[in-house]
């Protein structure tokens, strides 16, 4: 296993290209959308698993600094996610085949509930952080708090400093400190190669005599909510509610059908109130007009990124066979007598109306 490891992180931008082209190629299986898709769906999962595999070999590459020490002490969750999201169109096809359209519903939920519960670990996980593409990234950056507070326990003091020496990517944060940290990398691979023995001793000495460094410490929902008061139970409120809306809006169609209004309207003003909690809270500053929360770049895409989403209403019955499956075949029609463009528009809008036919392809969760 750790040689095919090896081969795959070797040769990540072959596996890349390998991938896409396969998964290129599913498109393109006969019966895609018909009764007998079970067939085309299991490849096509069995292709997204080896995907997500091998990204997660790729993405836990041990770097320089702690080699042999790969991301195996917490549960790979964000794998977790996306194994399930690569699995979920294939239980669907396969409970529609077998059990009906009424009661795939109840497998469909189940799925949704899986996730659901992974994604609230990786919330609790991760010090109560925003969920990336959900669940499927880890929210890791941090932002100034994180930074200010590790400066006060003092994680930059000494970073990386062997004898007044600063290494590659650890230290400065101005123009001053970079050019310093190049003179010392240099200064210190002159030193390495003249004297390596001096050199391992006084790494050793080091290892021994200095204590390890303090991380800091994960936020709990006391001090949270101790912190930012109502505001930081609006946000936690806000996340919860985009967590879990995906499992009310199953369990609502299970209940009301796909073309009741209410399951689509509930569903929406649950986004709706979500995004807008946290857009609200996220845009709130302290008496020193600093940010109440202070949101990383990745968080601020990802709020956009969920406002992007709203989107996959449209696609989304009843209001697709009311209003978006009328303009899309008056568009076809309008398209059809243009050579070449005629055809790549019928093409686009014979896949939109089969992929809009299976939730978990407009599901967005």
């Amino acid at each position: 296993m750790e040689a095919y490891k090896r081969w795959v992180r070797a040769n990540k931008d072959y596996v890349h290209s390998l991938e896409a082209l396969a998964n290129g190629l599913t498109w393109l299986l006969p019966e895609r959308f018909s009764e007998s898709e079970i067939g085309p769906e299991a490849v096509t999962s069995f292709l997204g698993i080896i995907t997500a595999v091998h990204e997660h070999i790729i993405e836990t590459t041990p770097t320089q600094r702690n080699t042999g020490q790969v991301e195996s002490s917490s549960f790979p969750y964000s794998l977790c996610i996306t194994l399930l999201k690569d699995l979920e169109t294939l239980v669907e096809v396969a409970a529609q085949q077998i059990f009906g359209d009424d009661r795939k519903w109840n497998f469909i939920a189940a799925t949704e509930a899986t996730k659901v519960l992974v994604r609230l670990a990786i919330f609790w996980n991760s010090g109560y952080k925003m969920v990336l593409h959900g669940g499927e990234s880890v929210n890791i950056e941090k932002g100034r708090d994180a930074y200010n507070s590790q400066q006060r326990q003092g994680h930059f003091a000494n970073p990386g400093n062997l004898n007044g020496t600063y290494y590659y990517g650890q230290a400065p944060w101005n123009l001053e400190g970079r050019a310093l940290s190049a003179l010392s990398r240099f200064g210190a691979n002159a030193r390495m190669l003249s004297e390596p023995t001096r050199l391992l001793r006084v790494q050793h000495q080091q290892a021994i005599m200095e204590p390890p460094i303090k991380t800091a410490e994960k936020p709990s929902l006391s001090s949270i909510l101790s912190e930012k008061g109502v505001y930081g139970g609006l946000f936690l409120m806000g996340e919860v509610m985009f967590i879990v809306r995906p499992l009310v809006y199953v369990l609502l169609i299970r209940k009301n059908g796909t073309q009741s209004w209410f399951p689509w309207f509930t569903s929406l003003a649950i986004d709706l109130i979500a995004n807008g909690v946290l857009s609200y809270v996220t845009a709130l500053r302290t008496i020193r007009k600093d940010p109440l929360f202070d949101l990383s770049n990745q968080e601020r895409d990802e709020l956009r990124r969920r406002k992007l989403m709203w989107a996959l209403y449209l696609m989304r019955d009843p209001f697709f066979m009311k209003y978006t499956r009328k303009r899309l075949d008056h568009t076809q029609k309008l398209l059809e007598p243009v050579p070449v463009i005629g055809f790549f528009a019928e093409k686009l809008i014979e896949l939109s109306i089969g992929a809009q036919t299976r939730y978990t392809y407009m599901s967005g969760s």
